[in-house]
């Protein structure tokens, strides 16, 4: 009975400690440093050794401009100790009192103090860092690492000169310390990604990386700096100019095409088209491997499909035939077999045909991601015939087969969007609203558009009827229907003129003559929006658009900089706020050539 009471006190007890420190992290949050105050010095009489209290306490002192209070505690806790960090605290200490003479006097007593005790740098230089005292930091390192030649700290020395705007010095020493110590380069990597796509304009840094590495491929003919020119190249989204580090790697390492072909993805995602076909082609000329052949010739004819004129599918239909007659049926080419199958039914609009391709690959030995795969080609083009229950049943299929899977979360949008496309909005939209949280970005953001899509329309009209009209052209563009589609979003916007569904409408019809390169008619839509719906949720959308067509199409990049630049400055919680920024960037003259 006494060890249950003995322990019911212990608990207790700790339930209450941790209220305490609940309650003195209120405060301090809060701004109210008087109760903060006395919330952890209570705390510190508790816990006498917990350095985290003791700098919370000092801390509220100073605050209240205590500074008295706080000069005691710190030279007690440092006569007790002996430990170099709170030397650094007392000439802060001053320094808040513009005492800069005594501030600097225990700064380099701190110094001082690694010169007997080297161990104590990591306190020291972290307290200095904290405080953004970045030269008294660089100088705990260096100091260090002249007592102690084994430490190393290139890389926190590194990052102090970056934040001190030593860019050369930044640069030169952490590429220095990847060559050294390869095993950092991933860290070292992450932290120069930070520098050159942070916040600021950071023009100077990339080309002070790219002559820097240039100049190091030059004087050393080790491939590793071919390799970090060609991941300098991948951030900057120069894919032409990887591939050309990437091939110079191949020719003296042609043990692996494996860099190579993640920059054909790299090129892919990013709809380089052009540099994409290009490493493919090289890639079949330089392997014999069949995985390799039959993903490289499967990448290949996706982009040729991609990009095709109805009068190229005839030629597009014999490749793939071709192609399947090369590497057979089996479950090693089913990447190509789906692809035949859509193009089947998608462009050639052989439904049935598209169907048997897939039905047939169902009867492989497949494992079950393949099964997946074929069971979402099938269930697209079961959509795409209108038979939405049997589409409903495969999706829901891959679901429970892939729980939590980033496949079953595709699976779980194209349920949703046949749900949409039928009319069925109270259904749909209960699954977008989950889709919103997706780990993978792509979906969150296609549920949330959809989410909004149902949201704001179905309160503007209750009777959904501008919404049904709006799915059916949805739905047309998903059949590949695009001049019927073009003529029921037009429809819309004659019979809903000024009523909510006219924006997206808008938006919605700018992308299908984009699709058609119909450039001229798109910016109209996009125009419409700009003038007519500036305070609407597409306006962030419609001006990111007309800058991409003005840049990238039109070649008119004086039309395109103001339209980037009002997307920078008036939509910053926009998902393209990022692209903008950097074209915008470039637009200006801060590109690195």
């Amino acid at each position: 009975m006494k060890d249950i009471l003995i322990c019911i006190v212990l608990l207790y007890s700790g339930f209450a400690f941790g209220q305490n420190e609940q309650l003195a992290q209120y405060y301090y949050d809060k701004g109210d440093f008087d109760k903060a105050k006395i919330s952890y010095e209570e705390l510190l009489k508790a816990a006498p050794s917990n350095t985290q209290y003791f700098l919370r306490t000092v801390d509220c002192y100073q605050q209240l401009q205590q500074f008295a209070n706080a000069e005691k505690a710190i030279q007690d806790r440092y006569n007790r100790y002996k430990q170099g960090v709170f030397l650094v605290e007392l000439g802060y200490n001053f320094q808040l009192q513009k005492n800069d003479s005594k501030a600097k006097n225990y700064y380099e007593q701190a110094i001082e103090k690694i010169k007997t005790s080297p161990n104590d740098v990591y306190g020291i230089a972290s307290s200095f860092e904290k405080k953004v005292l970045l030269e008294y930091a660089l100088k705990a390192y260096q100091t260090a690492m002249q007592i102690q030649p084994n430490f190393n700290f290139n890389f926190q020395i590194g990052m102090l000169y970056g934040q001190l705007g030593k860019t050369d010095q930044m640069i030169d020493l952490l590429l220095t310390e990847s060559f050294n110590n390869p095993q950092n380069t991933n860290l070292i990597q992450t932290q120069l990604s930070r520098f050159m796509n942070g916040e600021t304009d950071n023009t100077a840094f990339k080309d002070a990386m790219r002559k820097a590495l240039i100049l190091k491929t030059q004087k050393d003919q080790d491939v590793f700096w071919n390799h970090y020119l060609s991941w300098f190249y991948v951030q900057q989204k120069e894919f032409g100019k990887a591939f050309i580090q990437e091939k110079a790697i191949y020719k003296r390492e042609p043990e692996s095409l494996l860099s190579i072909v993640n920059l054909s993805q790299f090129a892919m995602n990013e709809e380089d088209d052009e540099t994409a076909i290009e490493i493919l082609t090289f890639i079949l000329q330089n392997t014999k491997d069949l995985d390799l052949l039959i993903q490289s010739n499967a990448n290949l004819m996706q982009i040729k499909i991609n990009n095709a004129q109805e009068k190229d599918y005839p030629v597009i239909d014999q490749e793939l035939k071709q192609l399947l007659a090369t590497y057979e049926i089996n479950p090693f080419t089913l990447s190509l077999q789906l692809i035949q199958a859509h193009f089947l039914a998608f462009n050639l609009k052989k439904t049935e045909e598209g169907k048997a391709v897939v039905k047939k690959a169902l009867e492989l030995n497949l494992n079950e991601y393949q099964k997946a795969d074929a069971k979402m080609e099938l269930a697209d083009i079961l959509l795409l015939e209108e038979k939405y229950n049997q589409a409903l049943i495969y999706y829901s299929q891959i679901q429970l087969d892939l729980k939590n899977d980033v496949m079953a979360h595709e699976a779980s949008l194209k349920a949703a969007k046949t749900s949409y496309y039928k009319g069925d909005f109270e259904w749909a939209n209960k699954q977008f609203k989950e889709l919103k949280a997706a780990n993978t970005q792509l979906i969150a953001n296609d549920a949330l558009e959809y989410f909004l899509l149902i949201n704001d329309n179905t309160a503007a009209d209750s009777t959904q009827v501008a919404l049904k009209q709006f799915a059916k052209g949805d739905f047309l563009i998903y059949q590949n229907k695009k001049q019927e589609a073009i003529t029921q979003f037009q429809n819309i916007l004659k019979t809903y003129k000024g009523q909510e569904i006219e924006a997206v409408t808008l938006l919605r019809l700018g992308k299908v003559y984009e699709s058609q390169k119909d450039y001229v008619s798109a910016l109209s839509q996009y125009q419409q929006i700009i003038d007519n719906h500036s305070d609407g949720i597409y306006v962030d959308e419609a001006l990111f658009f007309s800058a991409e067509i003005y840049n990238d199409e039109l070649k008119d990049p004086e039309k395109a900089k103001p339209l980037y630049e009002k997307v920078i400055f008036n939509h910053q919680d926009s998902i393209y706020f990022v692209d903008a920024r950097k074209k915008y960037r470039e637009l200006r003259g801060d590109k690195n050539l």
